[in-house]
This record gives structure tokens, sequence and C-alpha cells, in this order.
């Protein structure tokens, strides 16, 4: 009953709240709050998605500031908490930065988390055929010192097994490369380890040269990085693409990253939250970058933290949900924006004041929780004491939500390790659509292994253009006229040949 009136109330603020905050004549958009009662925890920080026990939908895991590592298993849109009961901790070092990937290739995904405090451990949790998580000791990436932000699964040297980036809050980086189940840590002067005060990191092959390449986020007025992989070390150009920021104080600094085709170009844009302003490096596709923040509406200068891209319209262009705040440490509150992409030419914020959507002020995830169509807000608060993991369901029409395509990618061996692999779509006469990567991290210090999510302006056949990094390089495959409607409330899976 307490949960029924805590929903009723809930969607009746959402509701007022949004009314009337389209941008350009556009319809403002409608979300639902999901088991508000259960999800209102103080301290929430990192927020990723994982099917963890196989049965086709969505999982939440979330970090709490007290160490507790909350797990909600989703039962066909209904969520338990079965952390505890799975073995994952209830108390303990803070965590941040958590990981989901299939380190040891068995199929199903593992969980690491990495701690904010120096002198804490990091945390490896292999899965257990989605039975239980057992801590893995002995693993390299796992000893402490360091403050963990962002942690990915990537695979930086294209052997076919994942690898773990750390970043740390303060001190060096780390790369850990994995060798037959054990990590080792790549020599500083063949990873960069970078000393700034990283807190965002995204991995994308900007440079389209077949292998991933980093880009670092830097705190504490550092300047940002943008690590060449060149095969056998790692390169900073980002002093000479004019994206390493200098002359900013102490108080400002870059703090998250996303990746994202924002003008349906081929090419991976970035987008970069700070404290300070906020810039969208387009990828002009020659190697190098420009700054369209100011001219396409998003060079706010604020608290921004997490950003994530997602067509929550399917209207085909990504939009934009970036978390932010305003005010002094311990009375903090959330300045969220929902940036609606304005067909690639500009972005207009269309979350207004109040709106029951602007709660959060560190973790954003788009996801398709209940693989309708429509892409829900998996959203997170940290800081005072009414904190929280909000989850919030679209409400899209049934129609516009079918108008959409999910794509999962998987390697030869049927497993989800292609992390940074794209998806390209293009329509019958050739031209594309939209692009799409698999993700190496986003949101606030997260990474999830949720399917690519298509919105499409018609429900037209489409070919589906994966690119893989292999050793061999950029490899691409395609599949062709390919049915949207066919994979309504399932997904198309793309396996490497």
């Amino acid at each position: 009953m307490r949960d029924e009136l805590m929903r009723i109330l809930s969607w009746a603020v959402l509701s007022t709240g949004i009314a009337g905050g389209g941008a350009a004549g556009a319809i403002a958009p409608a979300f639902t709050p999901v088991q508000p009662a259960d999800f209102t925890v103080a301290g929430s920080l990192s927020n990723s998605w994982a099917d963890f026990d196989g049965d086709g939908d969505l999982d939440l895991a979330v970090s709490i500031k007290t160490g507790e590592i909350r797990l909600y298993r989703n039962d066909r849109g209904i969520f338990i908490n079965v952390g505890a009961a799975m073995g994952l901790p209830l108390a303990g070092a803070e965590m941040r930065g958590l990981a989901w990937g299939d380190y040891d290739g068995d199929g199903w995904p593992d969980l690491y988390a990495g701690a904010t405090s120096t002198s804490a451990a990091n945390l490896l949790f292999r899965n257990d055929k989605g039975r239980r998580f057992i801590p893995v000791p002995d693993a390299g990436p796992v000893p402490g010192g360091r403050s963990a932000r962002q942690s990915s699964w990537v695979d930086f040297d294209n052997d076919g097994d994942l690898d773990l980036f750390a970043a740390n809050r303060n001190g060096p980086n780390a790369l850990f490369r994995q060798d037959g189940g054990r990590f080792v840590r790549v020599p500083a002067d063949q990873a960069g380890d970078d000393a700034r005060p990283t807190v965002g990191a995204c991995w994308f092959d900007y440079d389209r040269d077949g292998d991933l390449d980093l880009f670092l986020a830097n705190q504490a007025g550092a300047t940002d990085a943008l690590w060449r992989n060149d095969g056998d070390r790692f390169t900073d150009i980002a002093p000479a693409l004019g994206m390493d920021r200098p002359g900013r104080s102490r108080e400002e600094g870059s703090v998250g990253c996303a990746i994202g085709d924002y003008d349906n170009d081929g090419e991976l844009d970035l987008f970069v939250t700070s404290y300070g302003i906020n810039v969208l490096y387009r990828n002009k596709g020659d190697g190098s970058f420009e700054n369209v923040a100011p001219r396409l509406g998003l060079a706010e200068d604020n608290h921004a933290v997490g950003a994530a891209w997602g067509d929550f319209d399917n209207d085909g262009w990504l939009d934009l949900f970036v978390t932010a705040y305003t005010g002094q440490s311990g009375a903090q509150q959330p300045a969220n924006r929902l940036y609606r992409n304005l067909g690639g030419k500009a972005f207009a914020n269309i979350l207004p004041a109040g709106s029951a959507l602007d709660v959060a002020d560190h973790g954003v995830q788009w996801i398709d929780y209940n693989r309708d169509g429509a892409l829900d807000l998996s959203v997170t608060r940290g800081y005072t004491a009414a904190g929280g993991h909000f989850l919030f369901r679209s409400d899209l029409g049934k129609t516009e939500a079918r108008r959409s395509l999910a794509v999962r990618v998987l390697d030869k061996s049927g497993r989800f390790t292609r992390m940074g692999a794209e998806v390209r779509l293009y329509d019958a006469a050739g031209k594309i659509l939209a692009t799409r990567q698999v993700s190496t991290g986003e949101g606030y210090n997260s990474q999830g292994t949720q399917p690519l999510h298509f919105g499409l302006r018609s429900a037209a056949p489409v070919t589906v253009e994966v690119t893989f990094l292999t050793a061999a390089g950029r490899k691409v495959q395609r599949i062709p006229a390919v049915r949207p409607g066919r994979y309504s409330g399932d997904m198309l899976i793309a396996r490497e040949r």
C-alpha cells in the first residue's frame, strides 16, 4: 500500500513538473517513477546495468557510500535487492567505478568495484553462473592504493580477452593486461600512466586505426588528455589537438565523458562534463576535433558530473542527459539537464525547474529494462540525506516505442567482450542513419553490458554494420535487410565471424 501511494504521489509530481516543458514545439517526455520507496537510499554513487543471471533482462548494481554494493534482480519489471544473498558486501570501504565485464570468458558478466580510499582494497567478483558472486582475492587489479573513479573493461591490445583500466583521483592511473586469466600491470612508459587527477575515462577508436584510444577527464585544474594507442605505447596528443584545456583554476576541471554520434555522420563524438564550461568535441573524421558546444547550446558553466547519450523519443537523434548540482558541500541540490537533439543542429534543455527527473547529482544511464523499445532512465544522488538510485520508466507510446532496434554485439564464442565495437545503421539507399559504440564507460564511473539502442524514424528495413577491432585491424560485418519490427521486445544478435 505504501509503495502504491508513493508511486501515485511521485507520478503526480512528475506530470506537473514536466508538463509544458517541451522545446521548439516538441512534446515533453513522460516518465513514471519505479519503486521509489525501495530506491530512496542516501549516498548512492555509481549505477551499472547487466543481465547477471542470464534470464534476458537487465539487472542493476549500485555502489553506496556505506560500502554496500546493492544488486537488484529484475523479475519481469519488479526489482528485488539480492546483493547480500549473492555475496556482495553490505558494508565496508566506499566503492566507485562499478564495471561489468566477462573477464574470464565463461559467458557470465563479472563485477569490478574500485575503492575511493587509498587504504582500501579494490574488489573483483566472479559471477558463478548467476548463482552467486565469488571474491577474487589474488587478481592483479585488486590491490589497493588508489582513489578509484572510472574503471573500464576493454581489449586495448586486440588479443581477444578483456583488460582493465583503473582511473585514479589521487595518483597515477593504471592499465592491466590480462594474460591467461591473470592481470599484469602494463609498464608506465608503455601505458602512458597519467598522474593527473582523473575522474572520467572514455575509450574509442577516434582515428579509425583499429585500436582503442583513451580520453581522460581530469579534475582540480589539471589539463585533460587524449592518449593515442600506438600499439606498443600510448601518446598524449590532446595538446596538439587543442583538447587539453589549460589554464583552469583548481576549482574547475573535467569530471565525466560520453561517446556518441550526435549528428549521425558516422563519426564518434565526445561530450565532457565539467566543473566549469562543458564541451562537445565533434569528430571531424580526419583525426581532429572541434568544440561545437557553444553554437549548439551545450556550453553551460555549471557543476556537471555525469552524462549519457540516448534517443529517448526514438526520433533517430541522440539526446543527452547531464547530471549536475549547485550549492555548497553538504547542501548540494540537483541541477540536471535533458537536452533534446534538434536534428543535429542544436540542443534544447527540456527539463524544467522542479521536474521530478531533476533528482540526480552523480550517475545516469539510459536502459530499456522492460524491453518495450523505449529508453528508461536510471540516475543516482549521492549528496545530502535525500539520496537515492532512482529509476524512471518511459511512457513513450507503444507505436513510437516499437520504432526502434536493440543490437547486442558478441565475440566469436558468443560472449559479451567486444567493448568499443561500433554499430552503424544504413537505409535502403545506403545513407547512414545512426552510430553507436559498445560502452567503455559513461554516466558516472560506470560500465554496463546493455544492448545498443537505436531509435528509428520509420520501421523500414535497415542494414546493420558492425565494426570489430581485431589484431588485423578494423573488421566490418554487415547484416542486410533487417526488419526492426521482427525484433520488437527482443534484440538482434550481431556475432563476430
